[in-house]
């Protein structure tokens, strides 16, 4: 018997059920977010309305930050996921069209902006950020995969940073035309093979190859 105390214990996420209670309770929080902001979401308010159990919550996620995080990584379903290319200009537009939009959506943004705020003073929101951060890094370079590019963490940064800037420093859209600007400059900082990316450069001269597998 697990010496791990019930409340402790990770749910199995293989079980049907457990997905199902899951998503129910993704799709509450969703709810709450969006009517009443962060400070709103609280686990027994959550669990009242998703009919289960504050434990039930807590063993999903042993943290609100932890919640949030999913929230942000697993938000809605908006039909413009971006898809694996050769092309790395395509792959990264169409990555921060689709980050745009998930972020405008509206029980990310606040979930954002919540983890954000918190991140100086509370130790789970800072990591909830750097898993964040890690796990959309990870997923971009896998989008690369047929390009034959892997980006560094800092140059993820350069890509995404502006749109970040944009939406939540400047309070103002990210436009498509915005978007392509933040691409056709990305892609200068980037050290890549014999035209990678079709901006035209041929990757001789002083500016070493990107890596590549």
């Amino acid at each position: 018997m697990s010496s791990t105390p019930v409340h402790r214990r990770k749910p199995t996420l293989s079980n049907p059920r457990v997905q199902r209670t899951r998503a129910r309770i993704i799709t509450v929080a969703r709810e709450l977010l969006s009517e009443a902001g962060p400070e709103g979401l609280t686990y027994a308010l959550l669990a009242e309305r998703a009919g289960v159990t504050r434990q039930t919550v807590y063993r999903h996620w042993h943290n609100r930050a932890a919640l949030l995080s999913d929230l942000i990584l697993e938000g809605p379903d908006l039909g413009n996921y971006p898809e694996p290319g050769t092309d790395v200009r395509t792959v990264a537009t169409a990555w921060l069209k689709s980050m745009r939009d998930g972020m405008n959506a509206p029980a990310v943004r606040p979930a954002v902006l919540a983890v954000t705020a918190q991140a100086d003073h509370d130790p789970d929101s800072a990591q909830a950020l750097v898993h964040i951060v890690e796990d959309r890094h990870a997923a971009f370079n896998g989008m690369l995969e047929p390009a034959g590019v892997r980006i560094s963490a800092e140059e993820y940064t350069l890509l995404y940073g502006p749109v970040v800037a944009r939406l939540f420093f400047d309070r103002a859209q990210a436009t498509d035309a915005f978007i392509d600007a933040v691409v056709a400059q990305w892609l200068t900082t980037l050290r890549l093979e014999d035209g990678d990316g079709g901006d035209g450069r041929d990757g001789h001269g002083d500016r070493p190859a990107r890596e590549r597998r």
